[in-house]
């Protein structure tokens, strides 16, 4: 009877234990993210357009993600969880932005990256959620409210002086691998070197290649850049087993830094934006 007991305490300590936890932060598919199905399809793809346009001729980036709920978390902690995931902005510039609807807990914040504080400010983003969104949020236009507030943040970032967009087709630089290379160098050459043996060269370098360009991807959130360093990887491991004979080996170091969220294959990615919690919060 006692052992009875314990199991179902343990069902429902587990039990417990899952339902406070915290909500996972979904993958950054898109710059319209939504969990909910509050937006159409034409309504998510118009907005969609919008802020690849808007990316496209400013280079700020802007997402907007609808969930049904962040708890047990506050909205806050779970935005500032978001963007440091999904590191929207180009790196050192810093000029990503995020407008994000918990619909169940009606609650929503705009949450502002460093590079866009000075306009973008908190007063900035209260009034927009104030006098723009959430009107529209308590008649019932979710749409309406989004584009709206969208269209309003837009504005204002429009307004703030930041460095042009890179044309399109250039070639990422590559300084954000930089301070990972000797770590990845090590992993591709003696991990590389391990795979090789017990699957055979070529597979062996394709799982090495890989395994590297979802360390970086992880951790940088860029596709792009986790592309070129697998790519590195892969021939590291494949001409590893000469590197060593020879002696040869060392540390490299890429200029520059990387700023669009685009990726050659079309997809979406974050830049390497940072962010500090500024922007606003509200309520309907």
């Amino acid at each position: 009877m006692k052992a009875v007991k314990a199991l179902i305490l343990a069902f429902l300590l587990c039990f417990a234990s899952a339902a406070l936890a915290d909500v996972a932060v979904p993958p950054l598919t898109g710059r319209v993210v939504d969990l909910t199905g509050t937006l159409s399809a034409d309504q998510a793809a118009t907005l969609e357009q919008t802020l690849k346009d808007f990316e496209d001729r400013k280079g700020s980036q802007v997402a907007v993600l609808i969930v049904p709920t962040t708890q047990p978390e506050t909205i806050e902690q779970y935005s500032l969880r978001v963007v440091e995931q999904w590191k929207l902005g180009r790196k050192k510039v810093d000029d990503g932005a995020l407008l994000i609807i918990a619909k169940n807990d009606r609650k929503l914040r705009i949450e502002v990256g460093y590079g866009l504080e000075g306009a973008l400010n908190d007063a900035t983003s209260k009034r927009i959620i104030d006098e723009i969104i959430t009107p529209k949020f308590r008649s019932g236009d979710f749409a309406g409210g989004i584009s709206d507030g969208v269209d309003r943040i837009l504005k204002v970032i429009d307004g703030e002086p930041l460095p042009a967009p890179k044309p399109e087709g250039e070639m990422p630089d590559l300084s954000a691998i930089g301070e990972y290379f000797p770590f990845l160098f090590i992993i591709a050459l003696v991990g590389g070197g391990i795979f090789r043996a017990i699957f055979g060269r070529l597979l062996g370098s394709v799982i090495a290649g890989g395994g590297v360009a979802a360390f970086i991807w992880f951790f940088l959130g860029t596709l792009s850049i986790a592309a070129v360093g697998g790519l590195i990887a892969f021939f590291i491991t494949l001409i590893g087993d000469a590197i060593v004979s020879s002696g040869g080996g060392g540390r490299g170091g890429y200029g520059g830094g990387f700023s669009s969220g685009s990726s050659s294959s079309g997809g979406f990615s974050g830049g390497g934006g940072s962010f500090g919690g500024g922007g606003a919060s509200g309520s309907w």
